[in-house]
């Protein structure tokens, strides 16, 4: 039983970080559409928690777990522990600050089509060759998602389209540096932590204007400490484990999950169109994830 969940530990991680992050996406869009707090404070707020909960987790894991040989602190040099955390940064106050004005599915394909580029073009430029059957369902799921956002696209505002396209962008350059941590937890509170001061640099800039009420606060802690900590810490643990084209495919499963769990708890319609796109997408991205790499180049 040991060995059979070791073996698919990645796939059970990655499914349930996707989870997470839909949760993430829906958890935002409340805040910001539904209560008078500011993008800043959101994800100030949300850097908060989400650290506040990687080191309870840490904690706990120490204490509950000593038989397990734990390293107490990243693997990662000074200088690209940084720059993780300028990435996380980047896209959690672009993500905020684009989404006030923009609507949902626009923004959803926005970012993902810049994360999954990014991720894609870093894949390429390692020298990796992958299969046809891959190449495929990328194709195949990229037309899933287009198909999914098109009745509802309108004319974006640029610089909103602008900051969504940073923030896919710096989420494509975290996930990549993500796999090269192999204590996800450790690393990811680091993270958060160096995130935090950044945003909090921000936000003393920008004093005068922020604004906060109870239930963005409410929001904005699950937002941090729930869907962006927990997942994240599930997302980096699998990311070693996984590919740059299967990292950048199967995040294309995000804005389905989210439209779905929209329907079910914000009563959102649910149509056959959306049933019919989803099930393309998920499609696509189990070719990617059965398919194999060519065995002449591999990932540098």
């Amino acid at each position: 039983m040991a060995s059979m969940y070791k073996q698919y530990q990645p796939i059970i991680l990655t499914f349930l970080a996707m989870i997470f992050f839909a949760g993430n996406s829906i958890l935002c869009r409340l805040a910001l559409k539904h209560t008078s707090i500011d993008p800043t404070s959101f994800t100030s707020i949300r850097l908060m928690s989400g650290t506040i909960m990687l080191n309870i987790l840490i904690y706990f894991r120490r204490k509950l777990v000593p038989i397990i040989t734990v390293h107490s602190t990243s693997n990662t040099s000074w200088t690209t522990g940084w720059l993780s955390a300028f990435a996380l940064f980047i896209y959690a106050l672009g993500f905020s600050y684009a989404y006030v004005n923009m609507p949902a599915g626009t923004g959803a394909l926005i970012l993902f089509s810049a994360v999954q580029a990014t991720m894609l073009i870093a894949s390429w430029w390692s020298g990796t060759t992958h299969s046809k059957q891959q190449i495929i369902g990328i194709v195949i799921a990229l037309i899933g998602l287009i198909l999914f956002m098109l009745p509802g696209l309108t004319k974006p505002p640029i610089v909103e389209s602008i900051l969504m396209s940073c923030a896919g962008i710096a989420w494509g350059i975290y996930s990549l540096m993500g796999r090269k941590n192999h204590n996800a937890l450790d690393a990811t509170a680091a993270t958060f932590s160096r995130a935090l001061v950044l945003c909090l640099i921000v936000s003393m800039s920008l004093w005068s204007h922020l604004h906060v009420d109870i239930m963005g606060i409410w929001y904005a802690v699950c937002s941090g400490a729930i869907a962006s900590a927990i997942g994240y810490a599930m997302w980096n643990a699998a990311l070693p484990n996984l590919s740059s084209l299967t990292a950048a495919s199967v995040q294309l499963s995000v804005p389905i999950i989210t439209m779905v769990t929209g329907a079910l708890l914000l009563n959102e319609s649910l149509t056959l169109p959306l049933i019919v796109t989803s099930a393309l997408v998920l499609s696509g991205i189990a070719l990617v994830l059965v398919g194999k790499n060519e065995p002449n180049r591999t990932e540098k």
